[in-house]
């Protein structure tokens, strides 16, 4: 059946959206709505990529209808969404296997599986002393944060990605994680313990979310925030934060100095189980909440006043996403240091895999920021073994040129910046 569109209804997709992303069916006439009707969002998840209009009766009986069925293109990209979901968590599990054997001291895939059934209760076998120690003192430790610290960089980016609305957007890039290090840095360098071993954490959250908010609020210009202001504004905080942290290692001691290089550099080579109940909290309760808002980011991707008329309070929910990127984002910052670009790469390549949605995107994006960040810790370890490679150093090489080739991608299918 078709339906025929409101006079008043927009047919055009967002801005910078591809062609695949915009509306496949016309709205139908709007029914005369209630008071309550403004609160009401539509049935599908996948509200980015359809827009609905009244439930019609089809079938026997004259049973509502759910609205139009997936195309076939979206239908087969959350085929590939759940196949990415399986793929990701499976090489999750091998890498961790791989990367917990792998070292100086060598320990077989099997050993470390029987070790980890052994202290779960499923069986296995205990391992000799020494591979006991290294297996959960050293390695098993600096795994989960790689997970902790990675799923929270993956997701923070996808998140802000969304809500800003623009694929430049990433926790580093406009100065998130060099605000957070400044607090970090900050508490190192002046002595501060009054949290006890949460101060490092709190202090970067604080300062995480203090830059955060200024950035959002200088990027903001006529209700809306714009691109090219948001990436310079990055920039001048990025450079602000930097003098900061210059002042701080100018005042601090020998030993303060050894670790505010730590933080700017990046690395899990201090990775302990302390370290690891220190961040979980934090990092569990952004990644719990985030997917939450995929449906709401979806709305948002057909513009602020659709999104609106949808019933998304925009503001509250642009508020809301900020405060969980600040938290994901402080989280690993206190823990890493600055580790850049896992939050701008991964949201971009699962994008380009099976398309943007973000019930999809947004958990998917935490497990590939997970998966990148173990594998770059097993090879910050062990390519210039018996030394060590800082791991923001190594996300750094490899990420900057992804960046620069997004930059000239935008550029050219946006025909310039001008």
């Amino acid at each position: 059946m078709t339906t025929t569109a409101s006079p008043n209804e927009e047919h055009t997709a967002p801005a910078g959206t591809d062609d695949d992303t915009r509306p496949t069916t016309t709205a139908a006439p709007a029914r005369d709505a209630g008071p309550g009707a403004q609160d009401s969002v539509p049935a599908h998840d996948d509200a980015a990529h359809t827009r609905t209009g009244p439930k019609e009766a089809s079938g026997p009986g004259g049973i509502a209808d759910d609205g139009p069925r997936p195309t076939g293109r979206q239908a087969n990209r959350r085929g590939r969404a759940t196949v990415l979901i399986g793929v990701l968590a499976a090489g999750l599990v091998v890498l961790s296997v791989v990367s917990a054997g792998i070292g100086a001291y060598g320990i077989p895939a099997g050993d470390v599986l029987a070790s980890v059934a052994h202290r779960c209760g499923l069986g296995g076998h205990r391992l000799d002393r020494v591979a006991e120690s290294v297996l959960w003192d050293v390695r098993l430790p600096r795994i989960v944060l790689a997970l902790l610290v990675g799923g929270s960089l993956g997701c923070a980016g996808a998140l802000m990605q969304g809500v800003f609305g623009n694929p430049l957007a990433e926790p580093g890039v406009i100065g998130i994680s060099s605000g957070a290090a400044v607090g970090a840095v900050g508490s190192i360098a002046l002595g501060l313990t009054f949290a006890g071993t949460w101060s490092v954490t709190v202090c970067a959250f604080v300062a995480g979310l203090l830059t955060v908010l200024l950035v959002y609020g200088l990027s903001r210009s006529g209700g809306r925030t714009e691109v090219v202001t948001l990436v310079l504004t990055g920039i001048a905080v990025n450079a602000f934060a930097g003098a900061l942290i210059g002042l701080f290692v100018f005042f601090a001691d020998n030993s303060q100095l050894t670790q505010i290089t730590f933080w700017q550099l990046g690395s899990l080579a201090q990775a302990s189980w302390p370290k690891v109940l220190a961040v979980l909290p934090c990092a569990l309760a952004g990644l719990a909440v985030a997917p939450f808002f995929s449906r709401r980011l979806d709305l948002l991707a057909l513009g602020e006043r659709q999104a609106k008329h949808l019933g998304v309070d925009v503001e509250r929910m642009r508020i809301a996403v900020i405060l969980i990127v600040a938290l994901l984002t402080a989280a690993a910052v206190a823990v890493a240091g600055i580790v850049a670009f896992v939050g701008l790469v991964v949201p971009h390549l699962l994008r380009m895999a099976a398309g943007p949605g973000h019930r999809f995107l947004v958990p998917g994006s935490a497990l590939g920021g997970a998966l990148v960040l173990v594998a770059a810790d097993l090879a910050a370890r062990t390519l210039a073994s018996p030394a060590e490679l800082p791991l923001g150093v190594l996300t750094a090489l490899v990420g900057s040129p992804f960046f620069f080739w997004l930059l000239r991608r935008t550029r050219g299918r946006q025909g310039g910046w001008a």
